[in-house]
């Protein structure tokens, strides 16, 4: 089933943004992955996409980033893999309407492929529950899940073993100074601390916990070094993910607004508010009952089943 008939368009699937409101690097696996705590703090904030569903099975991206190949395309691949593990013979038009800066450890890339996700299990009717749907993106990137599940988190593992905590409903600024980090020459860097000892999630204290991946991205990194350090004159902040954006939290959006006027040119930001649930999920649900769904039996959460992707 679909909310729009083929060759129509579906519109404005968010794919909202995160924040990892602290990053502590505990160790380092076998297979060379790192293992981590994090709260990933979902943002009312993203890029958008928009979907067209297509009945010769033809997976195409018609916008998003320039020159980006389409084997480097994280949505394509997540359609791919949802088409192949489902054994439906559709396929999709996908338009992305891209605000987030890539390489800035906001999880644009990761949120667009849990949009993708998320999106064509509705729209293709192929009724995946969301550990399938989180089991096809973990294969993409380790905080697909986090996006497929829509709920701000706390995270351990690679980044997959979730948690929903107390969202932080505060106003953030979110500073991105025009750099795109690295994530693996962050993570593969001989002067990571790798060593963090544990912490319990009811004993978590944002002021005591910090972000292991700073000190190497600013080094390898000076833009986002002199990024913090402006805004660090003016707030508490910290680093996102690997980098390059840094955020500060505020009490109103006219705190974080009035320091967002301020920022130095070529950088470039914005303002959004920590949710404790992505915007994703509603518009799921208005896709769903577009359909004629109103809920019932074996819903949870307000979806059918737990086969949507929620």
């Amino acid at each position: 089933m679909s909310d729009a008939p083929s060759g129509a368009l579906s519109r404005a699937w968010p794919a909202p943004a995160k924040i990892n409101l602290f990053l502590h690097v505990t160790g380092r696996r076998e297979d060379g992955m790192h293992c981590l705590q994090t709260i990933f703090q979902l943002l009312g904030y993203g890029d958008l996409l928009d979907f067209r569903v297509r009945e010769d099975g033809q997976l195409r991206a018609l916008s998003g980033l320039p020159g980006l190949a389409p084997e480097r395309d994280l949505g394509l691949r997540a359609a791919a893999l949802l088409q192949a593990s489902s054994g439906t013979r559709m396929g999709a038009d996908i338009f992305t309407r891209k605000r987030l800066p890539a390489g800035g450890g906001l999880g644009g890339a990761s949120s667009n492929a849990a949009t993708v996700l998320v999106a064509l299990n509705c729209l293709w009717g192929t009724g995946a529950t969301a550990a399938e749907l989180a089991a096809i993106g973990l294969a993409l990137g380790a905080d697909v899940p986090v996006f497929v599940h829509g709920r701000t988190a706390w995270a351990e593992g690679v980044g997959e073993c979730l948690e929903p905590c107390a969202p932080d409903r505060r106003w953030f600024l979110v500073v991105a100074p025009g750099v795109s980090v690295s994530t693996a020459a962050v993570f593969g860097s001989a002067q990571l601390t790798a060593e963090s000892p544990r912490i319990k999630i009811r004993s978590f204290s944002l002021a005591s916990a910090r972000n292991d991946c700073e000190p190497v991205t600013r080094a390898m990194y000076p833009e986002v070094a002199r990024a913090m350090d402006w805004l660090a004159a003016r707030a508490p902040c910290r680093m996102t993910g690997s980098g390059g954006c840094v955020f500060a939290a505020f009490a109103a959006r006219a705190e974080a607004a009035a320091l967002l006027a301020e920022l130095p040119a070529p950088w470039r930001g914005f303002v959004a508010q920590g949710l404790g649930r992505s915007p994703l999920q509603g518009r799921l649900l208005r896709a769903l009952r577009g359909n004629g769904w109103r809920g019932g039996s074996g819903a949870r959460e307000g979806v059918p089943g737990d086969r949507t992707g929620v």
